[in-house]
C-alpha cells in the first residue's frame, strides 16, 4: 500500500479555527481539510438543519413533473411506480409510492426481472403498464437514458417523468419530466443526490404543493440514507443533511420493514456503515436471488407481523447470496492465476454458470485482490452480462465508452458499471479493454492508496477527543472516517493472529511512555512480522470503540503496519 499523508493546513489557519471553536489543533486541521474554515461552517458541519435543503423547484422540469401528477390525480389516472432491483431502486421505488399513496390510491409499482428484463426501463415494463391501463409512469434511479423505451410508451399514450442521476448521453428521452442534476442544462446546487435523493426532491415539491412542510417529510428520510449509504455518493452538501436526519430516523422510529430486519441482527445504534453493511446488502439480496419486489413489500409493509416474514424470506436470500459470492470469486481466482493473467492491467473474467445477481460483489472482490479495472461476466440470455468495478481514480466508464464499439448496451457511474455484449465480441472486447486501460492509466493507480489525515502520537487519543471526532459522522466519500498514524509503536508482548483460519492480527500497543491500546487488522494475519516482534514500527489506524462484557474501550482498527 502506498501511504499518501494529506497536506497539513496552514498554522495561522489551524490556530484561528482552534481558538474559534475551543478543539485541539487536530480537529481543528481536520476541519480544515474537509473545507471548514469558520465558525459557522463548523456549525453546519456539525449541526446540520433541514433549512439547509435547496428548494426542489430549482432543478429542471421539476414544475413540469408537479404538474404532470397533480393532473393525474385531478384526472384519477392510475400511476406506476417504477424503479431499479438495487437498493438505490426500491428505497426510491418505497419512498415515492408511500409517500403517493398517503392520498391518493391508484398508485402501484413496478421492478424489472433482473434476469428478465434487466436493468432500468423495459419493453416489458411498458406493456404491463399497458395492460393494465396506467397512463403515468414515474421512474426513479433509471431512465435517462431510455430514449427508445419511453418513445415506445408515448406511442401507447404512457407519459413519462424520469427521476434519476446518472449521466445523460447526448440526446434526453422525450418525457414530461426529466428529473437529474447531471443534465448539462439543469442549474440545481447540489450534483450528487443518489437516484432516491431525486425522488425525495420530487416528494418536497410535492408537498409544497400540499402545503406540508418538511417535517411531514421526515419519515420518509430512513429510506434516503440508506440509498445514499449503499449508493456511495458522497456524503457532503444536501446529502450530509439527508444522511444524519435519516439516521435519526432510523436510530429512533424505522419504519416497520426497518425494524423486522434488525430484529434479525440483534443491532441497536445505527451508523451509516451499519447501514451500508446490514440494512443494504438484505435489501439487495431480494433483487439478486429472487425479485426486487419482495424488497418493496418489506419496505412499504405497516404490520410487524407480516413483515417479519418478509425480513425472514430476505434473510435467507442473503445467505445464498453469500454463499454464491464465496463460490464464484473462488472460481474466478482459479481462472485468472490458470489463465496467467496476472500481469494484465485489467481483470476480465466469464463463466456462463456464474450467478447474474451476485457478479457485482464479485467484481469488487477481485478488484481488492489484484487491484485493476474489474469486469466479471455471465450468461444472460442470448447476451452476455458484466458489472464493472474500478479502482480509486480511474474512470471505468470512460474506458467502456472507448470500447462501445463491442458493446451492446452499457451505463453507470465512473468507478461501477454495467454492460451487455453479444458472446461473439467478447474476445475482441476484452483485447480493446486491456488496450484502453493500458495505454491511459497512472500506473500508480494499480497500488492501492491509503489516505491518512494526520500523524498523531498516542497521547492525543482521549475520550474527549473521539467524542468529538464521533460528530464528524455520518462519514462516506467526501468525509471519510479519519486515517490516523503514528510512528515509534511497538507491541507490548500480546501481539498474535486471531481468527477460526488465523487471518486477522490482534497487537497491544504503546508509544514511549503512553497508554496503551489494543488494535485489531482484519486480513492482516500477513503483518505479524512487523507488528509482533518487539520492533519498533509504524501504524495508520481509525479510531473505534470496542464493547465487551459491558465496558467500553477505545481500540485501533489497524490499516496497515510498515517497519
Amino acid at each position: 500500500m502506498r501511504w499518501n499523508l494529506k497536506p497539513k493546513p496552514s498554522e495561522e489557519k489551524i490556530k484561528t479555527l482552534t481558538s474559534e471553536l475551543g478543539v485541539d489543533a487536530i480537529i481543528a486541521s481536520l476541519l480544515l481539510q474537509r473545507g471548514i474554515e469558520t465558525f459557522e461552517e463548523a456549525k453546519k458541519f456539525f449541526r446540520p438543519t433541514l433549512e439547509e435543503l435547496h428548494d426542489p423547484y430549482l432543478m429542471k422540469d421539476m414544475d413540469k413533473a408537479v404538474a404532470r401528477i397533480e393532473s393525474a390525480i385531478a384526472n384519477e389516472e392510475n400511476i406506476l411506480v417504477y424503479g431499479d432491483y438495487d437498493v438505490d431502486g426500491t428505497t426510491s421505488v418505497a419512498l415515492v409510492a408511500s409517500y403517493l399513496k398517503s392520498y391518493y390510491p391508484n398508485v402501484a409499482t413496478y421492478i424489472p426481472d433482473r434476469y428478465d428484463e434487466g436493468y432500468g426501463v423495459s419493453y416489458k415494463g411498458i406493456d404491463f403498464a399497458e395492460d393494465n391501463n396506467f397512463s403515468l409512469i414515474i421512474a426513479l434511479d433509471c431512465g435517462v437514458k431510455a430514449i427508445d423505451k419511453v418513445a415506445y410508451a408515448l406511442e401507447k399514450n404512457i407519459d413519462f417523468i424520469i427521476c434519476d442521476h446518472h449521466r445523460p448521453g447526448a440526446e434526453l428521452p422525450k418525457a414530461v419530466a426529466v428529473l437529474d442534476p447531471k443534465r448539462d442544462d439543469c442549474d440545481y446546487p447540489f450534483k450528487e443526490l443518489c437516484g432516491c435523493g431525486v425522488g425525495f426532491k420530487l416528494l418536497q415539491a410535492l408537498a409544497k404543493n400540499r402545503n406540508q412542510t418538511i417535517d411531514d417529510l421526515l419519515l420518509y428520510l430512513d429510506l434516503v440514507a440508506t440509498a445514499i449509504g449503499a449508493d456511495i455518493v458522497p456524503i457532503t452538501g444536501e446529502n450530509r443533511v439527508l444522511a444524519y436526519y435519516g439516521l435519526k430516523v432510523i436510530n429512533s422510529n424505522p419504519r416497520t420493514g426497518f425494524q423486522a430486519i434488525l430484529q434479525q441482527v440483534k443491532k441497536t445504534e445505527l451508523t451509516i456503515t451499519d447501514v451500508v453493511f446490514i440494512i443494504a446488502p438484505r435489501i439487495n439480496a431480494a433483487g439478486r436471488m429472487k425479485h426486487g419486489n419482495h424488497a418493496v413489500t418489506l419496505l412499504t409493509e405497516t404490520d410487524l407481523n407480516k413483515a417479519a416474514v418478509w425480513a425472514a424470506e430476505i434473510e435467507q436470500f442473503n445467505t445464498d447470496r453469500r454463499d454464491a459470492d464465496k463460490r464464484i470469486t473462488e472460481e474466478a481466482l482459479t481462472q485468472i492465476s490458470e489463465n496467467k493473467e496476472e500481469a494484465r492491467m485489467t481483470t476480465v473474467v466469464y463463466d456462463e454458470n456464474w450467478h447474474k445477481g451476485v457478479i457485482g460483489i464479485v467484481a469488487s472482490r477481485l478488484t481488492e485482490t489484484y487491484y485493476r479495472p474489474t469486469l466479471v461476466f455471465t450468461k444472460s440470455g442470448e447476451k452476455l452480462a458484466a458489472s464493472a468495478r474500478s479502482v480509486k481514480g480511474f474512470d471505468v466508464y470512460n474506458a467502456l465508452e472507448a470500447c462501445s464499439t463491442y458493446i451492446e448496451q452499457f451505463g453507470g457511474h465512473k468507478y461501477a458499471a454495467g454492460l451487455t455484449l453479444f458472446e461473439k465480441d467478447y474476445e475482441k472486447f476484452k483485447a480493446a479493454f486491456e488496450k484502453v486501460v493500458s495505454t491511459s492509466i497512472d500506473p500508480k493507480l494499480l497500488k492501492p492508496q491509503l489516505t491518512i489525515d494526520a500523524e498523531i502520537d498516542f497521547a492525543a487519543i482521549t475520550p474527549k477527543f473521539y467524542r468529538i471526532l464521533k460528530q464528524f459522522a455520518p462519514f462516506g466519500p467526501g468525509n471519510m472516517t479519519p486515517v490516523f498514524m503514528t510512528q515509534n509503536v511497538k507491541d507490548v508482548g500480546y501481539g498474535k493472529c486471531v481468527g477460526e483460519d488465523k487471518s486477522h492480527l490482534r497487537v497491544v500497543v504503546k508509544q514511549g511512555n503512553s497508554s496503551q491500546f489494543t488494535g485489531i487488522g482484519f486480513g492482516m494475519g500477513n503483518k505479524h512480522d512487523i507488528a509482533c516482534t518487539g520492533k519498533p514500527f509504524k501504524a495508520a489506524y481509525v479510531i473505534d470503540e470496542n464493547e465487551w462484557q459491558g465496558t467500553v474501550n477505545l481500540q485501533l482498527r489497524l490499516k496497515d503496519v510498515k517497519a
